[in-house]
């Protein structure tokens, strides 16, 4: 027959110690700590949806400034084109207006004494 093996009464002991924890006593006077620790675990979910939501905005506004700056260089490009002499010329000849050829001409005031 196989000795008895014999466990040390601390050991015996140290394994009841845990059922003394989790006492209803215990439990409740530990209410506040437990309430505490629920209240930290929402607070720390809250943050983490706020951080991915913020994070979205962020990206959002980037991808918004980006094709603005996109539309602002080409208008810029536009206009610059459009107010080149020769395009000018083109965009008034509807009108009959014609691209000087002469020099202009200063006016003197004949009326005036010398």
């Amino acid at each position: 027959m196989p000795e008895e093996v014999k466990i040390p009464e601390q050991a015996v002991s140290q394994k009841t110690d845990w059922k003394k924890f989790l006492s209803h006593k215990w439990v409740v006077r530990n209410i506040p700590f437990f309430l505490f620790l629920a209240f930290l675990a929402v607070l720390y979910i809250y943050n983490g949806h706020y951080a991915d939501k913020l994070v979205r905005r962020i990206s959002a506004t980037e991808k918004h400034i980006k094709e603005l700056e996109f539309e602002y260089k080409t208008v810029k490009s536009d206009v610059i084109f459009r107010s080149k002499a020769s395009e000018l010329a083109k965009a008034v000849a509807s009108l009959g207006l014609k691209e000087l050829t002469a020099p202009p001409v200063m006016l003197e005031n004949s009326t005036e004494k010398k």
